[in-house]
């Protein structure tokens, strides 16, 4: 009798377990890769899972964004894509992400599931299920959806902008782009967070910063089949890569595994030179994107195809308009979205990747629909008096805006079909678009000229490293030869490959590779640069605005007018103490690594310190008159000049951000290790001691009558000490900088007791001296006292539309 209610009871309840969805009333059904149903009345969605221990891919992004560069949580930021399963544990579906950094390729089934046990997985949700079906279960898939999955709450934490939670009372499902196909299903809830704030960003964007809403997106998709063939990476490629180790791999040979990531690609006929592909690469652009910048857009990214049909491939790269009922998230679209921020910021291109393969799934390009603004900023402060005659002529810098928009679709793009910056490019002509232009101005007939701002195709290198990355060879071909030949002929013609951490101004030491720069010789570059910055801002006047403009705009005009050389100074600094070095590989006979020539280094020392010099810093007399205390409503913003005098521009400070930034290039630790160390293997080379020598001669040692000027020199003079006692100090370099730091700031105490006949100086030196001796007292109480921070520049310009 007790047998017979035991199974009556676990009779009924799998009755009661199989009868779940059909109690529920009015559900709405989905039926795709999953089939999953929507419960309105209770907002729930009950998800079929049809596939145990079946791998698929998950990614999570934002359909919606908070809206602040700063932040960084923008529109259509996604996620990284990961491998995952599903598997029973009693009652229980477990949603199990895998390890894919750890594996053994190989046949052998027990090797396999050594490494797999070795190392964690992760389970990231277990579900009850709800009913059994044959074989079919059903979960409540709704807390899943409505979980912090982007991360959001640790990265308003992190940025400083408030203390956060999930307020589940305020979040819901959200039906819109909630959809099923045969190889995948999307999903989307709106996420609400509570909390206090604590910055100031948050509260510029949303209307109250203690509520903020968000729409998450989750996608499930099928993984590709095992058509798609890897491609081994080469680190001078010029291509992305995953990486993973292989335990599986005989000892003899690397143990960690590189492949290029890109997406799959075929021609339909492979035995003709020039064939179509099976499946072209189609990017859609977003149509919220207004004209004419969507106009440009296409015409950018439609430059790819350049390269693709230079390796037989007709129409394999495509560019279309989303349809306006498609979902931008949707794994199935490669997508260009023109995202909207309060301030501006760098644009950048992203990719869903088959991690267990590299395989290009998705291709998403994020562009800041500020950037545009930027450039034409640049034009109006260059352009002699572009409003003079009427407020319509704005042609000329609309157009340069365009040009760098057009580069700019192509450059993130690039990036979502697996290409790296290259910042070696500029030197070789317009050799890529993954390099960081800055426009490209030139003087005609002594007049400044913008026509040739921006490049109008593809590079020469672009078509390299699609080359390498895309190219389909003959079956009997050896595919590791012609990738070689692919790279050794690019390196023979003089091309070089330079990406990011090498072309830094502070960090990198690359003789060739910078952000923001133009020209063979970054010295030539600078002396061209400030000749131009010398006539645009003699011609800069209150025409350089429109009618009824305050005056207070022509001052933010001014701003990326008066840093105009500041990228190109950063690119000469790094010639001192540079080195000129390739990613090299056994037998490629490149040059491995040598020392920046002597006479380049010392010849962009002379450059650099010109740019120290009153002649570059003062702002004309005349044009402080243009500059009144800022207008009612018109504020300054961080991109605007800093100073400290009040309601009044502040020339001297905008001088003193001018000469810091040049100082703290010249003398940043690992440059002034890198002095000592080549000084040390070559006597002929620069040493620090000259550098430091050359930098008080021109700073004080030289004589300057003109009052306004004289103040301008000890704006510099003052950086330069801070400097020179920070080189002091430092734990960064090496303590034989520390000890030519000291033995110069000692030298400038004689040079400061001379005599002056003018009391001021005289009253400044004495200020310097008490300094000095201070320092030298209590070193360990020398702090570096900033200067005014320069406004901000990268992604290139300056451009006051900020809400604070």
């Amino acid at each position: 009798m007790r047998l017979y209610f035991l199974c009556l009871f676990f009779a009924m309840g799998h009755i009661s377990s199989a009868q779940f969805l059909e109690k529920q009333k009015e559900l709405t059904s989905f039926d795709g890769y999953f089939k999953f149903h929507y419960n309105q009345a209770k907002d729930e969605i009950y998800l079929e899972v049809d596939k145990l221990d079946t791998e698929f891919l998950y990614v999570h992004s934002l359909a919606t964004g908070v809206g602040s560069n700063d932040i960084g949580l923008d529109r259509g930021q996604i996620g990284k894509g990961v491998v995952v399963k599903f598997e029973k544990a009693g009652n229980k579906l477990l949603l199990i992400q895998l390890n894919q950094r750890y594996r053994a390729v190989t046949d052998n089934t027990l090797e396999k599931r050594s490494v797999a046990q070795a190392f964690a997985k992760s389970v990231l949700y277990g579900f009850p299920i709800l009913e059994n079906k044959q074989g079919t279960y059903v979960i409540n898939f709704t807390s899943f959806l409505l979980q912090d999955t982007h991360g959001i709450i640790d990265k308003l934490k992190q940025q400083k902008e408030g203390n956060y939670t999930l307020d589940k009372t305020k979040s819901s499902l959200s039906l819109e782009r909630t959809k099923a196909f045969p190889k995948n299903v999307e999903f989307e809830s709106l996420i609400t967070y509570k909390g206090g704030v604590t910055g100031k960003n948050i509260a510029s964007v949303v209307p109250n910063a203690k509520l903020i809403s968000v729409i998450q997106h989750h996608s499930f998709v099928e993984l590709p089949d095992d058509g798609y063939k890897k491609r081994v990476f080469d680190p001078r490629s010029g291509a992305l890569s995953i990486s993973y180790l292989d335990y599986a791999t005989p000892v003899q040979e690397a143990i960690k595994k590189r492949y290029i990531i890109r997406h799959r690609l075929e021609k339909k006929n492979p035995e003709q030179e020039i064939s179509e592909a099976k499946e072209p690469i189609i990017y859609y652009l977003d149509p919220g994107t207004p004209e004419p910048i969507r106009s440009a857009l296409l015409d950018g990214a439609k430059w790819w195809n350049q390269a693709y049909e230079a390796i037989g491939f007709k129409d394999a790269f495509q560019v279309k308009m989303l349809p306006e009922d498609a979902d931008p998230m949707d794994l199935r679209y490669n997508v260009i979205q023109w995202v909207h921020r309060s301030t501006r910021g760098w644009s950048y291109g992203a990719s869903v990747i088959d991690p267990r393969t590299g395989e290009i799934l998705k291709g998403h390009v994020s562009l800041g629909s500020l950037r545009i603004r930027q450039d034409f900023l640049i034009a109006q402060a260059l352009m002699n008096q572009p409003y003079a005659m009427s407020d319509e002529n704005y042609q000329p810098m609309l157009d340069m805006a365009l040009a760098r928009i057009r580069q700019l679709s192509a450059h993130e793009i690039g990036h979502t079909i697996g290409f790296a910056h290259n910042f070696a490019a500029s030197t070789h002509g317009r050799a890529s678009v993954m390099d960081y232009p800055h426009p490209t101005i030139t003087l005609t007939d002594g007049k400044i000229d913008l026509s040739n701002a921006y490049d109008t195709k593809i590079g020469v290198w672009d078509k390299v490293t699609v080359a390498y990355s895309y190219s389909e060879f003959a079956k009997e071909a050896n595919e590791k030869k012609e990738l070689t030949s692919i790279l050794d002929k690019a390196y023979q013609s003089g091309l070089r490959f330079i990406s990011d951490s090498d072309a830094r101004p502070l960090g990198g030491a690359h003789e060739l590779a910078h952000l923001w720069d133009n020209g063979r010789s970054a010295t030539e570059e600078l002396e061209a640069m400030l000749k131009i910055r010398k006539i645009a801002i003699r011609n800069f006047s209150v025409d350089n605005i429109k009618s009824n403009e305050p005056y207070s705009v022509l001052e933010d005009v001014f701003v990326p007018l008066y840093f105009f050389h500041r990228y190109q100074t950063e690119a000469t600094s790094k010639l001192i103490g540079g080195l000129n070095y390739n990613y090299a590989v056994k037998g490629d006979q490149q040059t491995v690594v040598e020392v920046v020539d002597s006479k380049k280094q010392r010849k962009a020392l002379e450059k650099v310190l010109e740019t120290l010099s009153p002649e570059i810093l003062a702002i004309p007399k005349d044009k402080l008159k243009l500059f009144p205390p800022r207008a009612y409503g018109y504020q300054r913003t961080r991109e605007s000049f800093n100073g400290k005098t009040g309601v009044g521009f502040d020339a001297l400070s905008a001088v003193s951000t001018a000469s810091d930034m040049s100082l703290r290039l010249l003398l940043h630790p690992e440059r002034t290790s890198r002095l000592v160390q080549q000084k040390s293997l070559d006597k002929n080379q620069l040493g620090l001691s000259e550098m430091l020598d050359q930098l008080i001669t021109s700073v004080f040692e030289i004589d300057v009558e003109n009052r306004y000027h004289s103040e301008i020199q000890h704006m510099v003079k003052s950086n330069l000490l801070k400097h020179m006692m920070n080189l002091c100090i430092t734990k960064k370099a090496y303590s034989q900088v520390n000890a030519i730091a000291y033995a110069k700031i000692n030298k400038l105490i004689p040079i400061l007791k001379s005599k002056t006949s003018n009391p001021i100086d005289a009253m400044y030196n004495k200020y310097y001296l008490d300094q000095i001796h201070g320092f030298i007292e209590r070193p360990e109480k020398f702090e570096v006292l900033p200067s005014p921070k320069i406004p901000d520049g990268s992604p290139i310009g300056s451009l006051s539309c900020g809400l604070f």
